[in-house]
């Protein structure tokens, strides 16, 4: 009896020993395991930073890509874009000025200098050609035929009046033709003035603060020895701006 009490207590003595060994264990791979899970933590909410950085400067990219809405209330234009549009196409100037009544006035002033250009040119070219066929002797030649009046010939008691018409006509049509051309480059050039000035005077302020007051003052007199003559009267102009 003595000895099974033996046994018993030398096993359950092996059964706690190796129960407290088993804890330790667990306990020790436990922390082991804290270990090893604290640099995948740490690592773990680095990429997190990451991601918020690089999420953060994509936004910030997407906020800069996007056009800004211009606010034409307070859009001034350029004097030099103006005046280099100006110069490429007529019109653009005033396009981008944003004064699109002018328009009208310009192409008006073009296609006016065009049609009488083209047309002078056309009379210029039948009238000389007409003062070279009267001017030769070829029968054949008449072309001026077409300029005179109904049931009038070319004889010859009015061949030198008529070959004096055709050359004045012929040397009028040409000097229209080359003022019409003149009046088209002085179009072009006036839009183009126009547009650059009007650019430049788009800040120029005409508020009402601008007032030009005209009124009479008595202005001392200086020089004068005579006391009536200390004072005079004029009239004093003041500019408020």
């Amino acid at each position: 009896m003595g000895r099974l009490m033996m046994i018993a207590m030398l096993l359950a003595v092996a059964v706690s020993g190796y129960a407290q060994r088993d804890s330790l264990t667990v306990i020790e791979t436990g922390d082991s395991i804290g270990r090893m899970l604290a640099p995948m933590d740490s690592v773990v909410a680095e990429d997190t930073k990451a991601l918020l950085a690089d999420s953060t400067s994509v936004v910030v990219k997407k906020q800069r890509k996007e056009k800004v809405k211009r606010d034409w209330n307070t859009w001034t234009p350029d004097p030099q874009r103006a005046l280099w549009l100006a110069l490429v196409i007529p019109g653009a100037g005033q396009i981008y000025n944003r004064k699109y009544w002018k328009l009208p006035i310009i192409y008006g002033g073009f296609m006016g200098c065009i049609y009488a250009l083209t047309w002078n040119n056309m009379m210029y070219k039948d009238y000389s050609q007409a003062y070279l066929d009267i001017m030769d002797s070829d029968p054949g030649t008449a072309s001026y035929n077409k300029f005179l009046h109904l049931g009038a010939q070319v004889t010859n008691e009015n061949e030198e009046r008529y070959k004096k018409l055709f050359k004045s006509r012929k040397d009028k049509y040409r000097r229209w033709r080359d003022m019409s051309f003149f009046v088209m480059l002085g179009v072009y050039a006036i839009s183009v003035i126009d547009a650059y000035v009007d650019a430049e005077l788009s800040v120029f302020d005409i508020s009402k603060d601008l007032s030009l007051k005209v009124e009479p003052a008595v202005i001392p007199n200086m020089m004068g020895g005579n006391p009536l003559q200390a004072q005079s009267i004029g009239v004093n102009c003041s500019l408020n701006f």
